[in-house]
């Protein structure tokens, strides 16, 4: 259990040791995927193609500042010179397991969630149906496995260059194995990115708002790099890392 702890915390040490370039390739990779996403039809699964594209990227990085070796931004695009066609076929399979889970909540809901998840408009009166939080469930349930396969599916691909289905086999096989760290590691991130923060922002507020609005501006600034460094952490503690000769550049 201590490790998915571990995990959060190593991710914040990495951060300490590069925040600049951490936090470009957090949010660059968030704000690549978010643009690419704006095209009608085409965005989403382009996006979602180029996902495990640009996870690698930010993995290289990560790997790199604890190497202590001097890369640049650049290196969010590395992962496009690394067994790129694996990388692409996994993000493929993760799209159309993500609209396969949806399509089986329009089961339950009449496809509320599926509206609301493709960015359509739900009024209030359907988002408190009881038919809507069942869908819901069902989709946490069902997501619960095709995230587990993507996980480390990008860096298996990556860096020891397995096919999509073998890396994504491995990944869920991992994750399945190491279910007691991730249980603690979304516990963890439950408290210190969300719990944690809105109470002390909560607590602020009382006695200045105008302070506990300037607070709320650094706090995802810190939080979003450390959880990507700790996707890192979590790879680099089950898998180990491959021959330094390995790492794209």
């Amino acid at each position: 259990m201590q490790r998915g702890w571990g995990w959060l915390r190593d991710g914040l040490t990495l951060w300490r040791s590069s925040p600049a370039l951490l936090s470009f390739l957090a949010f660059g990779y968030i704000l690549i995927l978010l643009v690419i996403s704006i095209f009608p039809l085409i965005g989403q699964p382009i996006a979602s193609l180029l996902m495990p594209v640009l996870s690698l990227g930010v993995l290289n990085g990560c790997r790199a500042i604890e190497a202590g070796r001097k890369v640049g931004p650049d290196i969010l695009f590395s992962g496009f010179k690394s067994n790129l066609p694996s990388l692409i076929t996994i993000g493929g399979i993760y799209l159309i397991a993500s609209l396969l889970v949806l399509l089986i909540t329009s089961l339950f809901d009449g496809g509320g969630l599926l509206k609301a998840m493709t960015g359509s408009r739900v009024d209030e009166a359907a988002a408190g149906d009881p038919s809507f939080l069942f869908a819901l469930l069902v989709a946490v349930a069902l997501s619960t496995p095709v995230v587990m396969a993507y996980w480390f599916a990008p860096l298996l691909a990556g860096w020891w260059k397995l096919t999509a289905p073998k890396a994504m086999f491995f990944s869920f096989y991992a994750c399945l194995r190491n279910w007691r760290p991730f249980l603690a590691y979304a516990i963890g991130l439950l408290i210190f990115g969300g719990l944690l923060p809105g109470i002390i922002i909560g607590v602020v507020g009382l006695v200045s708002p105008m302070l506990a609005t300037l607070l709320s501006i650094p706090l995802p600034l810190i939080l979003i790099p450390v959880v990507f460094a700790s996707f890192y952490t979590s790879a680099r503690d089950v898998f180990g890392l491959p021959d330094e000769a390995g790492l794209a550049h």
